[in-house]
């Protein structure tokens, strides 16, 4: 089976696109690039961590990119910004279940651990995942910090991952931890989540791992 895999700079998702495809099936990882809202040096970890993973799953792993400012940039400028850590998960929740059906994935594959930032409490995920055609995976989810790093160690990842660099800029100090499902539908719509989406799924490119 075909998944559409979402890859940040950070230790967890790794983790759970190797586990995945570990397990035989083919990983089209998407990274949502930030940038400028993020460092030039956190697309280069993403692509040290797609070679490492590549090095491990030969080619039945690919890396795609969708420009990500388009999303932060309009949830920073017209809705709450206590909501813009889940509208950006919500957002590419979103572009994942369009590529499923593009590229004929049948299933997402997210590194959310439970609890270990704002979107992933029990509330949150629930809300972000609200009505996504396809089935959600999250092989992480009941393991703790410790073994994920282990994980990653025994796979060459963390090594790269754990490397210090400026994240997402666009995140607020004091993240929503609970959100309210209807909330989260407004915010969407005043930051015209549907229409942005047509923008961005039609600007995914695949990343040249090679260079």
């Amino acid at each position: 089976m075909r998944f559409i895999g979402l890859l940040s700079g950070g230790i967890d998702s790794p983790v759970a696109m190797h586990l995945m495809m570990k397990k035989g099936h083919e990983g089209y990882l998407l990274n949502m690039d930030a940038r400028p809202m993020s460092e030039e040096a956190e697309f280069e970890k993403v692509k040290r961590t797609a070679r490492q993973l590549r090095s491990i799953h030969g080619d039945r792993m690919k890396l795609f990119s969708a420009p990500h400012n388009v999303f932060l940039e309009a949830f920073q400028e017209k809705t709450n910004r206590k909501y813009t850590c889940l509208l950006c998960k919500r957002a590419m929740i979103n572009l994942a279940d369009i590529l499923c059906t593009r590229w004929d994935a049948e299933m997402i594959v997210l590194g959310d651990s439970m609890g270990q930032v704002a979107s992933q409490t029990l509330p949150n995920l629930g809300a972000v995942s609200k009505g996504i055609k396809h089935p959600i995976m999250r092989p992480l989810i009941g393991l703790d910090k410790v073994e994920i790093e282990r994980i990653g160690r025994e796979i060459g990842t963390y090594q790269i991952s754990s490397k210090t660099t400026v994240g997402c800029t666009a995140a607020p100090k004091y993240p929503i931890v609970r959100a309210d499902p209807d909330m989260l539908e407004k915010c969407a719509g005043e930051a015209m989540l549907d229409e942005l989406m047509e923008h961005v799924s039609g600007n995914v490119i695949e990343v040249d791992l090679q260079g």
